[in-house]
C-alpha cells in the first residue's frame, strides 16, 4: 500500500544525518547545504579522495559512487568496513549512494541508442538483476549511514510513451521498498535516460507521488537539451519540496548543437541564481560536485591525475559561485 506523507518517517539508523537535514535554524554564516563531491571524480583511491575532500576542500560530506576500480554496489563486506574506517578517520558523512540502479535497457522496447548494445536475452537479464541491485543499495545505505539512494529511469527511448506507465510503476515499487527501510529514492535527471531534462523531471515527479521519491536535480544535465534553461525556467516547474539532492557541473553548448562539460561557473548554467533560489526555498540537502569536465591541468611534477586537477578547479569554481550568491560554504 502507498505510504502517506503524514505517516512516512524520515528516520534511518543514522539519526544524526536526518536531524541535520531537518534543522531549519542554521547558525549565522553556516553553509545551508551539505557541500560534497562524488568520491571517484577525485580518485579511485578512496582514502586519497576522502583526504582531498576533507583536508583540501574542507568538506564534511562525500557522495559514494565507486572506489578501487569497482562500483560501490560490488564492494565486499571487508571493503565496506575498510571504507567506513576511512570515512571515520577523515570525519566525513555520506550524502547518498550514487548507484547505477535502473541504468539498463527497458525490456521489450526498441533498443535505446544511448545505452550499450545488448541482445534481448541480456536486456532481460539486466532488468531482472535490478531487484538485487536495489537490495544491495539498501544495505549499502545502512552500512554508510545515509538515507538516500540515487537511481535512473532506464536508457532513453525515442518514444517512451508506450512504456512510461510501466516505468513509473517500477520506480514506484522501488520507492515503496525503500520506504519500508526508511530510505529515500532519488531519481536523477540524466540526458541518456528517459527523464533527462528539467521539464521531463517535472512530469515524472507529478506522475510518481510516493512521499520518499525525490529528485536528484542536475541542472548541468538539463542544460544539454538545446531548448532547456535549467534556471530559472526548468527549476520553476519542479516541486521544490521534492528536490532531495543536487549535482553540480556546468555545460557548454557548441555551434554544432552538441555539448561539452565545463567547471562550475564556466558554462551556461546560472548557478548563482540557482543557489540563491535554493536558499530562498529552504533547500538544505546535498550540493555535490560531479566534475565530469576533464580540462584540469595537474601541477608539474605533482603526480596528480587529470581527474583530481579537474575536480580541484571545479570545486574552486563551485565555491566562488556560492560566494557570488552570498552563501558561505
Amino acid at each position: 500500500m502507498p505510504i502517506s506523507r503524514r505517516n512516512f518517517i524520515y528516520n534511518t539508523g543514522a539519526a544524526g544525518v536526518l536531524a541535520l537535514g531537518a534543522r531549519t535554524g542554521l547558525a549565522a554564516g553556516a553553509c545551508p547545504f551539505r557541500l560534497a563531491v562524488i568520491n571517484d571524480e577525485v580518485s579511485e583511491d578512496f582514502d586519497h579522495a576522502c583526504s582531498v575532500a576533507a583536508n583540501d576542500f574542507g568538506l564534511s560530506w562525500i557522495e559514494i559512487r565507486g572506489m578501487w576500480g569497482k562500483s560501490a554496489i560490488d564492494l565486499s563486506p571487508d571493503e565496506i568496513d575498510r571504507a567506513r574506517q576511512i570515512l571515520d578517520r577523515h570525519k566525513l558523512r555520506v550524502t547518498d549512494i550514487a548507484s547505477p540502479l535502473f541504468k539498463v535497457h527497458w525490456p521489450g522496447a526498441p533498443l535505446s541508442k544511448t545505452g550499450p548494445r545488448r541482445d534481448p536475452a541480456a536486456i532481460d537479464a539486466d532488468y531482472k538483476k535490478q531487484d538485487d541491485v536495489l537490495m544491495r543499495c539498501i544495505n549499502l545505505a545502512k552500512s554508510f549511514g545515509t538515507d538516500r539512494i540515487r537511481c535512473f529511469d532506464f536508457w532513453r527511448l525515442e518514444n517512451p510513451a508506450p512504456y512510461r506507465a510501466a516505468i513509473n510503476e517500477k520506480l514506484t515499487q522501488a520507492a515503496r521498498t525503500c520506504a519500508q527501510n526508511n530510505l529515500i529514492l532519488l531519481l536523477e535527471n540524466e540526458m541518456a535516460c528517459n527523464t533527462g531534462s528539467g521539464k521531463e523531471a517535472a512530469l515524472t515527479m507529478a506522475a510518481i507521488t510516493e512521499p520518499n521519491f525525490m529528485l536528484n536535480w542536475d541542472p548541468g544535465n538539463s542544460a544539454t537539451f538545446p531548448d532547456d534553461t535549467p534556471y530559472p525556467d526548468d527549476y520553476d516547474l519542479l516541486p521544490k519540496n521534492r528536490i532531495g539532492h543536487c549535482h553540480c557541473k556546468d555545460t557548454i553548448r557548441k555551434p554544432d548543437g552538441k555539448f561539452a562539460w565545463a567547471p562550475v561557473g564556466g558554462g551556461i548554467v546560472d548557478w548563482v541564481g540557482q543557489f540563491r533560489a535554493f536558499k530562498r526555498d529552504g533547500y538544505h540537502y546535498a550540493v555535490s560536485l560531479e566534475t565530469h569536465w576533464h580540462g584540469g591541468v595537474p601541477p608539474a611534477g605533482s603526480g596528480m591525475s587529470v581527474s583530481e586537477a579537474s575536480s580541484r578547479a571545479s570545486m574552486k569554481g563551485l565555491k566562488e559561485t556560492l560566494a557570488k550568491a552570498g552563501i558561505n560554504c
